[in-house]
């Protein structure tokens, strides 16, 4: 058992709450039994899972896999958890190693979205209404540890690619759908099978840029002079309305 704050792997851990360290290191953090299990079940290469005695008895295949497994004290895990309440294990996952691949079917792009949360919330939606790949641009960091946990495990079975927005627009060859107080009313457009969706920063809005390349610009009709909805809120009312 660990009982020290400052073990080497200890100190680690709790680096990744820092972004450049998850970069320069490659890996990120899963807080939760229940995140560990969708690691472990999703196929996620997780390097080593750490917790108190009650978190590691409630994870499923835990002498199955190759990974490294590490008992520390109550003390010990409060120091690195960012979770209010801990449920007493957490994992550090390796980043997938993704080839850019350009959008071939129902696939999102997140622009410029700042927000953490909101990052995790569209992914869990993403992976929940069958849009495979997710493309990022300025946004929040995906493997953030607030991403992940909204993510709801979204973050291990969708394809995330960081992109850079100029070439993203000089490749892509499927319709670009973009969201938008200003566009046509969603519910009288017709669609195509293959495209993607655009959601933009939650202040701004989509980047002009990708305004300009824009098949088509949609919007969700609102009522009682409402003038928006939450990123991830939006993001998942177009995922849905759009799929079939």
């Amino acid at each position: 058992m660990i009982i020290s704050k400052q073990n080497s792997l200890i100190k680690q851990i709790r680096s990744l709450e820092d972004k450049k360290n998850r970069d320069k290191l490659g890996v990120y953090l899963a807080e939760g039994t229940k995140l560990v299990n969708d690691a472990i079940l999703s196929g996620a290469n997780v390097e080593v899972i750490v917790g108190v005695k009650n978190g590691l008895n409630a994870i499923k295949n835990l002498s199955n896999g190759s990974f490294r497994v590490e008992e520390v004290s109550e003390e010990v895990f409060k120091s690195i958890t960012t979770e209010v309440s801990p449920q007493g294990a957490l994992a550090v996952i390796k980043k997938p190693e993704l080839e850019f691949s350009l959008p071939k079917s129902k696939s999102l792009l997140l622009d410029g979205v700042s927000d953490p949360s909101n990052v995790g919330a569209i992914i869990r939606t993403a992976a929940a209404s069958g849009y495979k790949d997710v493309y990022l641009c300025e946004t929040a960091d995906p493997f953030n540890p607030k991403s992940v946990r909204a993510s709801m495990g979204g973050v291990f079975k969708v394809n995330l690619y960081l992109v850079d927005r100029e070439k993203f627009l000089n490749e892509i060859n499927i319709p670009l759908i973009v969201a938008d107080m200003n566009g046509t009313n969603v519910y009288e457009t017709k669609i195509g099978e293959n495209f993607c969706i655009v959601i933009g920063n939650e202040g701004r809005g989509v980047s002009q840029q990708i305004k300009e390349k824009a098949t088509l610009t949609v919007s969700i009709p609102m009522e009682n002079q409402m003038e928006s909805l939450n990123a991830s809120v939006s993001a998942g009312i177009l995922m849905y309305l759009l799929k079939n």
